[in-house]
């Protein structure tokens, strides 16, 4: 296992980290993502653990608070330190049907917080992420409040998911004029067939030594090997009954033909290949990996360990590459003269 700092922090994080949306036993919406029970769970965190992994992500809302409860439950069936793992959760996502049961605001953070607690069996919480953005909460009530439990030491960092460069950047701004604490991670979706987060996110992450944690590396598993031109809708794949994260399926067809050449050519299925083309990326800290079964798990666990060629990186960065939008093509036209010493016209 590889690590990286959690930011500009100083937490070491495992380059793989857990993901716990499937273990549900759910009768609902949540069947589609996962039916990990118990002691699937106990089984999945124990290979995870045993391969090196320390980081585990979760939310409140996943599957209504069952998978931080079946998480904090099998830290116990397994007996592993506290201290040994790095726990992730997130807030702000609907959990009942009060009209502030969900968002951002004060009130909502410090009961959620509580409730997870709770739930995890345990004492803090190392990072805790806004799970998306509140259009309705003042960013500083966030803040303070969020600040108030760094301080009490429930939570030891925080984080944001789901949210606008311009709107980090104002948040971590706040954060510096009235010295509250700050975000340090960003969870956001990226993937080889979802490269937008380059235009704007990930250099504004670099510029501000953010970290990264990527969610659905694999598109949904649409980029599992599952499927193809010719079979859209394989049975036993979330994406066939939920087609979701929003993808180019025309473009990820063409992009998929590579990774599959690839995959090929050195005995390894396009999941691996696709997140090792993710591990490979500067800007990425962690990559999280969510399995309904133990076989997805291993296979996706082997990928760290799986190096990609120069030339095969460069073939998968050119079929996936993404369009220059404004301001960026103009900013790169504008420079020219400037950074290659070449009149302008």
């Amino acid at each position: 296992m590889q690590y990286k700092t959690l930011g500009n922090t100083g937490l070491l994080v495992s380059k793989i980290c857990l993901g716990t949306m499937t273990f549900s036993d759910c009768a609902d919406f949540w069947k589609y993502v996962g039916t990990v029970d118990q002691t699937g769970a106990d089984a999945m965190i124990k290979a995870s653990v045993e391969a090196g992994v320390n980081f585990i992500d979760t939310a409140n809302a996943y599957a209504f608070g069952q998978s931080e409860t079946t998480l904090g439950q099998s830290l116990k069936n397994l007996s592993i330190a506290r201290k040994d793992l790095v726990i992730a959760t997130k807030f702000s996502s609907r959990i009942g049907r009060g009209r502030n049961d969900v968002g951002a605001s004060r009130g909502h953070i410090l009961d959620a917080v509580d409730a997870s607690l709770r739930r995890l069996q345990t004492d803090y919480i190392d990072l805790y992420q806004l799970h998306g953005t509140d259009l309705v909460t003042p960013i500083e009530e966030t803040l303070r409040a969020l600040d108030t439990l760094v301080n009490q030491g429930k939570v030891r960092y925080i984080g944001v998911s789901n949210m606008h460069a311009w709107r980090i950047m104002q948040a971590r701004g706040t954060s510096e004029l009235k010295n509250l604490a700050t975000f340090d991670t960003l969870q956001a979706y990226y993937s080889i067939v979802s490269r937008e987060l380059e235009r704007e996110i990930v250099p504004m992450l670099e510029n501000q030594k953010m970290g990264l944690l990527v969610f659905s590396p694999l598109a949904g598993g649409l980029l599992s090997g599952k499927f193809t031109r010719e079979s859209q809708k394989p049975e036993d794949s979330r994406r066939s009954l939920f087609d979701f994260p929003l993808v180019d399926k025309e473009r990820t067809w063409k992009i998929l033909d590579v990774v599959n050449l690839i995959a090929k050519s050195r005995g390894v299925s396009a999941a691996t290949i696709s997140l090792a083309w993710l591990l490979a990326r500067p800007a990425v800290t962690s990559v999280i990996i969510g399995a309904k079964r133990m076989e997805q798990l291993d296979e996706n666990l082997a990928a760290v360990e799986f190096l990609l060629t120069v030339d095969e990186i460069k073939q998968l960065d050119e079929v996936s590459t993404i369009s220059s939008e404004y301001p960026e093509w103009m900013v790169s036209f504008g420079n020219r003269s400037r950074l290659e010493d070449v009149p302008l016209f």
